[in-house]
């Protein structure tokens, strides 16, 4: 059953509305302009690093899918993608695999492209309440030699799916108690609700090496859920998705939420991160990294070749944006001057967040 719904949620990503309604507010941050960059193009280094591993730039690609047979071919495409512009990937839920061992490939296959890769894994919370929680997730990781483990918070996705896990209390010490025993850093995401001030905290009082907001502005899993229901003859499940299609943290807030924290971990922004503007403007608020994962399973279907070509164009987008704010590489980008207006400016001082951009002295 796991396996079909697999299937079932990328061909809904692929062939139907699935997106908020309302967007990742990246749109109230504004980047300066500048005409005299004192730059060539060729100097600018887009490079950096993500748990020892160097990458040509600060792009993941997030994860997505894997077991079904039918979404190894996927996989495969988009490791060769990664691989091909060094760059990270990370797989789909690997819950599957676990209990049916046949699956594994649709996982594996990603490794097999590369030893050299940087390859995340994935777990559901869920899994964490499990007594083998610890042999899961070791499982998880040795099944495609990953150099980290995610683990994916989606209480919205898991409340409104036919057969969803309704059980969350636990999961904050279990994440704590695998962060001591695991011998691999730790990434806590969302799946495209985000990541407030408070839960950043709990994740990073737990030992987390990384946050990836995965706000909302991208993919609605909530949207995913309500096709999905109504496939299935779920029609209640159905329209209480669709009633919160659009719940989550815009991700431009909820990045601003963790990075209020300034925490010593890495914060990784996702969900609905579009293109190289994006990217930049995650990366001068004060992330790390950025995470993108519908805009390429689109062209997943067509090759890896249609993978590279939108990354490709994300990646010069985001070369271009740092000559155009006259900075050589991502650290002059997090001190590059920005402008944070509008819905998101609001939200900052509602919340009381201490963020880069907004100036609290009193006149």
């Amino acid at each position: 059953m796991i396996s079909d719904r697999k299937l079932s949620h990328i061909l809904i990503c692929r062939d139907l509305d699935v997106s908020f309604k309302k967007g990742t507010h990246f749109d109230d941050v504004d980047l300066i302009h500048c005409a005299l960059p004192e730059l060539n193009l060729e100097e600018i280094d887009l490079s950096t690093k993500l748990f020892g591993k160097k990458i040509s730039a600060p792009i993941i690609i997030s994860s997505m899918t894997g077991g079904h047979p039918e979404t190894k071919k996927i996989n495969e495409r988009l490791a060769k993608a990664a691989n091909k512009l060094d760059i990270g990937i990370c797989v789909g839920s690997q819950r599957a695999a676990l209990e049916n061992h046949s699956l594994r490939d649709t996982f594996r296959v990603v490794r097999e492209i590369s030893k050299d890769l940087l390859v995340i894994a994935n777990l559901g919370a869920a899994q964490l309440l499990s007594p083998k929680a610890k042999e899961y997730a070791e499982e998880a990781i040795s099944m495609i030699d990953a150099d980290a483990l995610a683990i994916h918070l989606n209480p919205l996705q898991e409340l409104v799916q036919p057969g969803g896990d309704v059980r969350f209390r636990g999961i904050i010490g279990a994440l704590s108690d695998l962060a001591k025993s695991l011998n691999k850093p730790l990434i806590v995401k969302e799946i495209g609700c985000g990541i407030s001030r408070e839960v950043a905290q709990e994740i990073t009082r737990a030992g987390a090496s990384a946050i990836d907001v995965a706000g909302a502005g991208g993919t609605s899993w909530a949207a995913v859920e309500f096709y999905n229901s109504k496939q299935n003859g779920e029609i209640q499940k159905s329209e209480v998705a669709e009633t919160f299609w659009n719940w989550g943290i815009p991700t431009a807030m909820s990045l601003c939420e963790v990075l209020s924290l300034k925490p010593k971990l890495k914060v990784i922004s996702s969900g609905g991160v579009q293109n190289g503007i994006h990217v930049a403007k995650s990366i001068a608020l004060g992330a790390d990294l950025a995470g993108i994962a519908r805009p390429l399973l689109l062209p997943a279907f067509s090759g890896d070749e249609a993978i590279v070509a939108r990354l490709n164009r994300i990646i010069t987008e985001l070369k271009t944006t740092l000559m155009l704010v006259g900075c050589r590489n991502l650290d002059q980008l997090k001190s590059a001057p920005l402008v944070i207006k509008g819905d998101l400016l609001n939200w900052i001082l509602q919340r009381g967040l201490e963020v880069k951009g907004v100036d609290r002295r009193k006149n």
